[in-house]
């Protein structure tokens, strides 16, 4: 009765070699998912806290572009955080919320690099190669979940 039922829920089963049903074993996540995962759980919210204490500071002379940048980083930030609990517990959604953190974050580089609102003391012409590896990084990754046939059968 309660295969039927779990059938009749979605839960999936398997036949075993002496024809007994089991729940079926749950998927283990990519490796490289785990790392990325752990990326937008710790890496991503110290670079914040790092970028965010030394600006703070300059809000008040910078104005309203500062503001937003650190908004957006402070957004990116979050989804990358939902992100990642999401890739750790293994939800169906995961993997579209991690691309659209990897989108959303390589919008804010590309916003934080390509404007004069937020302070560096960056020699010039680094930026433009800072944000190039910036964007190779999110391509990467973005490739990753794209790509990956393990990623696709763990996530879905």
């Amino acid at each position: 009765m309660s295969i039927w039922r779990d059938r009749q829920e979605g839960r999936e089963w398997q036949e075993g070699k002496n024809g007994s049903s089991h729940p079926a074993s749950p998927a283990r996540p990519a490796l490289l998912a785990k790392v990325f995962a752990i990326l937008l759980l710790v890496w991503q919210p110290l670079s914040l806290a790092t970028t965010m204490s030394g600006l703070v500071d300059e809000l008040s002379m910078r104005g309203a572009g500062l503001g937003f940048i650190l908004l957006a980083r402070l957004l990116a930030a979050g989804l990358g955080i939902a992100a990642g609990l999401a890739l750790f517990q293994m939800k169906p959604g995961a993997v579209t919320l991690a691309k659209a953190s990897l989108i959303v974050s390589a919008a804010v580089d590309v916003l934080v690099y390509a404007t004069p609102w937020s302070p560096n003391n960056r020699p010039p012409g680094d930026a433009t190669i800072i944000l190039i590896g910036s964007l190779l990084y999110y391509t990467a990754w973005f490739a990753y979940l794209a790509r990956s046939k393990r990623v696709r059968a763990t996530y879905s």
